[in-house]
């Protein structure tokens, strides 16, 4: 039950009723409404800024997974790179020296691109600037990936071929140890045995029984198989390709016929007397773009380091050659 409220009226000296008009009534309503409303906008709208509504928590929670999933990328790709990095370095330094390859320039392994914008799709965000720099790296990495692998391409060609180069190289005694009487005579200059005049002997000479097995020192191509040049009898030539010829003079026979292809330990033929010989032992030459060498740096494929340096004593003895 509403309060009712007097007044005292000074002119009939009583208490009267205070009688309220519908017109206040309905301000006083209007005005309180009002104030509701603002104060309840106010409340509604000072929330909205400090509390987060749950679909917008919910993409927070969804934007902080991406900037997480950002930075652990780029964890990644960092590790990539010191990986790139450490296979450019050996790339460089020790596959491209060992097949005596050129290295390939720091500017060309992590050039970037220029021209276009690639990333202007990318501009305009919060994180605009993390999501570029991301791609940039990417992109960055991908093109390191790509002139790494070509480098390798290149490096395994290389391989193949130095390994076909080391199978070619004429490596080997031609005559088994255990089959050597003695090395009779070294590459240089040594006595005649027909003129007793010291000359230039441009081979090895391999004391052995007649009918001893002579072996293809690398592998190769018979070029010739006859006995058509001055003094060396019955000889074979092997071209084994890298500007490296071998040469196997006064042979008993032949195992092995012109074009035929051979391979480092194949037997070609047998120690004889022919030609310009004093007696059964197989001549050896080494030929290089057309020059002859010294046979003695090519027996790395088959002699021990003690062998070795006896052969290489008893090359070193000025002593008369055998042809």
């Amino acid at each position: 039950m509403s309060k009712v409220k007097y007044y005292y009226d000074k002119e009939s000296l009583s208490y009267r009723k205070i009688e309220r008009k519908k017109r206040t009534t309905f301000k006083y309503a209007t005005l309180f409404i009002s104030a509701a409303a603002f104060f309840a906008f106010l409340f509604v709208f000072i929330a909205s800024q400090y509390v987060d509504s749950p679909k917008e928590r919910e993409l927070k929670r969804e934007l902080q997974n991406i900037q997480l999933q950002f930075k652990l990328l780029n964890k990644k790709m960092e590790q990539a790179e010191a990986v790139l990095a450490n296979v450019a370095d050996r790339d460089n330094n020790i596959y491209r020296v060992y097949f005596e390859a050129n290295p390939i320039p720091d500017e060309q392994r992590t050039v970037g691109f220029g021209g276009v914008n690639r990333y202007k799709d990318f501009e305009g965000f919060d994180n605009s600037k993390l999501i570029i720099e991301s791609n940039k790296r990417i992109d960055i990495l991908q093109k390191q990936i790509v002139v790494q692998s070509k480098s390798l391409d290149e490096i395994t060609k290389l391989a193949e071929e130095k390994e076909e180069l080391l199978a070619a190289i004429p490596a080997i005694q031609p005559i088994s140890n255990s089959d050597l009487t003695r090395m009779a005579s070294g590459y240089g200059m040594r006595s005649d045995p027909f003129t007793k005049i010291r000359k230039m002997h441009w081979g090895m000479d391999f004391t052995a029984p007649r009918g001893t097995p002579i072996y293809a020192s690398g592998d190769g191509v018979v070029k010739r198989a006859d006995s058509n040049s001055s003094g060396y009898g019955n000889h074979i030539r092997i071209d084994h390709g890298y500007g490296y010829t071998s040469l196997y003079a006064h042979l008993y026979k032949y195992n092995v016929r012109k074009n035929q292809k051979v391979k480092r330990g194949d037997l070609i033929g047998f120690v004889g007397s022919t030609g310009r010989s004093q007696g059964p032992h197989l001549h050896y030459e080494i030929y290089k773009d057309g020059k002859r060498i010294n046979p003695i740096n090519f027996y790395y494929g088959s002699l021990t380091a003690e062998e070795f340096n006896k052969l290489l004593e008893n090359a070193s003895l000025e002593n008369q050659s055998l042809d």
